[in-house]
């Protein structure tokens, strides 16, 4: 076992090798070779182990505070478009163990801190947008609405945690207004387009590296979709928030991304200019939500590696709002917080 894991001091840890003790010769596992592959925001773990002549990963979800259910549910969905997810080899939802296939260690995140060439670059995200065409033909069975109530619900997080607590700025009557208002017209836009199954988080820290043999990438993470408008994935993807893109780059995958969309017959609007608006509103919905919960993440939790990303978010958000008449208030009230000159949208 890796020196950096200790079952001694991690109750949790003793028991989740009990559980694969009893897999282990199901599958050849090698519990020795047991060794941290990642955590993330929530309290879900991952090891990962040898079997036989491959590696395998274990997913460690707390039952107090996690639900490996919703994982297994969307893995049934996904799976049969084709795309590259893990496998569940065994479960058991009441201790929250899953021993699952393993997709690889390099997500675009890690591999992407070396620049690829961009012809390498716009290969890997051309698979990447037909990755994402074929996750959003999945069927949708079971899955929570990601509805009006449930994103305005979402953005309060952004005055709560972004502008109160970690800006410490104190919104006025005004202020509170503008912000409901924003609020109501930008929820209401993002809810007229398609719903689609909705990954929630489809960017680089969520996207492994092709394996050998595949073209596209594998995908990650997906246990809170939802069915949504269909603009949310391709946002989160070309305003990834561990990566800059700049606006051209957006542009070029998100034309890519609707012509692909269309030729699959999904119901993405046939004028791209309509649809270039509605997904920089979800980008501008999804980058606020964001702001406040990585402000959220390194206030409660102390995971203050979150704030690294604020000044790519904001410069996402500010694309949005300069570009937008409806967004000005919000722009205002950005720049006051950051000591900026406002520059009022010129579109409607």
């Amino acid at each position: 076992m890796s020196a950096s894991i200790s079952a001694a001091t991690d109750p949790r840890l003793q028991q989740a090798i009990s559980w694969l003790n009893t897999l282990k010769s199901r599958f050849g596992l090698d519990i020795d070779s047991l060794q941290m592959a990642s955590s993330d925001a929530s309290f879900r773990r991952y090891f990962r182990l040898q079997a036989q002549d491959r590696s395998v990963v274990l997913m460690d979800a707390p039952p107090a505070t996690e639900d490996c259910k919703p994982f297994i549910h969307v893995t049934e969905l996904l799976a049969p478009t084709g795309i590259h997810v893990p496998e569940i080899l065994a479960a058991d939802t009441e201790q929250g163990f899953l021993l699952l296939s393993d997709l690889g260690q390099d997500n675009f995140q890690t591999a992407l801190k070396n620049p690829l060439p961009q012809s390498e670059l716009d290969k890997l995200y051309r698979s990447t947008l037909l990755t994402l065409v074929k996750l959003q033909q999945a069927d949708t069975t079971g899955l929570p609405e990601y509805n009006e109530q449930r994103l305005l619900e979402e953005l309060q997080v952004f005055p709560e945690w972004y502008i109160q607590k970690h800006r410490q700025f104190e919104l006025n009557e005004k202020d509170q207004a503008m912000l409901r208002k924003t609020f109501a017209e930008l929820v209401q836009g993002n809810v007229q387009s398609a719903t689609v199954l909705v990954h929630r988080d489809f960017h680089s820290p969520n996207l492994m590296m092709p394996l050998p043999g595949q073209t596209e990438p594998g995908v990650i993470d997906y246990q809170d979709a939802l069915a949504g408008p269909i603009t949310y994935d391709i946002a989160s993807l070309v305003m990834d928030a561990r990566l800059t893109w700049t606006e051209e780059q957006q542009l070029d995958w998100a034309i890519r991304y609707w012509q692909a969309a269309m030729e699959a017959g999904l119901d993405v609007p046939a004028d791209f200019a309509v649809f270039h608006q509605q997904y920089e509103w979800m980008g501008l919905q999804r980058n606020l939500r964001i702001l406040g919960v990585f402000a959220r993440l390194s206030l409660r939790d102390g995971k203050h590696h979150y704030l690294d990303h604020m000044p790519r978010l904001l410069g996402y958000v500010h694309q949005v709002a300069s570009r937008y008449e409806s967004f000005n208030g919000l722009l205002r009230l950005l720049n006051r917080l950051e000591g900026r000159q406002t520059v009022l949208g010129m579109t409607v």
